[in-house]
């Protein structure tokens, strides 16, 4: 009787070994592969999905922000699915070269939440002429406007009366009472040339 506790004790620890030894392979593995390339119109369909995770995304560069460089659009199948993409420290900014090219980012995929605090945190920005500027006219930036699906506003004014409008169907529809953009924070990028 001895020996087949033993021999039991043996093999259940055996077993577990082997179990804790496949569970780490498993793991190195999985962190060892670099994520999968995904195109503009995946990666926004998943996006809510994906926050904070690392992504590899590719698209054509519309728009690189005049002010620093600092920010790129890639765009999926139409001018409707566009991702923001904003250089990180080590990048500084993009170059120009990224424009009309398609463009591959590695970065974090980023939340932006627009609600009532963040618009009237703008609209104080505006009375005290302390809001960041961004294209060319008072509306700001056409870009950024087509990649959070704005309608056309004349003022920044009303591009926060528009995101007010959205945000009140949306609580009525779904129960968020603010918007979420998706954004790219880019830790590395490539230009495929001639493609």
């Amino acid at each position: 009787m001895r020996i087949s506790r033993t021999f039991l004790s043996i093999l259940a620890l055996s077993f577990v070994l082997i179990s804790c030894n496949q569970k780490q392979q498993k793991r190195s593995t999985q962190t060892s592969q670099a994520p999968k390339i995904m195109q503009v119109d995946s990666l926004l369909s998943n996006a809510e999905n994906m926050v904070d995770d690392t992504i590899v995304v590719d698209g054509l560069c519309t728009h690189i922000c005049r002010h620093g460089g600092k920010k790129i659009f890639l765009m999926g199948s139409d001018d409707t699915k566009i991702i923001r993409v904003e250089a990180s420290g080590n990048i500084g900014s993009f170059s120009q070269e990224t424009v009309n090219s398609i463009v591959e980012v590695k970065g974090i995929l980023k939340e932006q939440r627009i609600d009532e605090a963040y618009l009237v945190d703008w609209e104080t920005k505006l009375a005290s002429q302390t809001a960041e500027k961004h294209g060319d006219d008072e509306s700001g930036c056409v870009t950024e406007q087509k990649a959070q699906n704005e309608k056309p506003a004349n003022t920044e004014q009303e591009r926060i009366d528009n995101f007010r409008k959205r945000i009140a169907e949306r609580n009525e529809k779904e129960g968020k009472n603010y918007l979420s953009f998706y954004f790219v924070e880019a830790i590395g990028y490539t230009i495929h040339v001639g493609e």
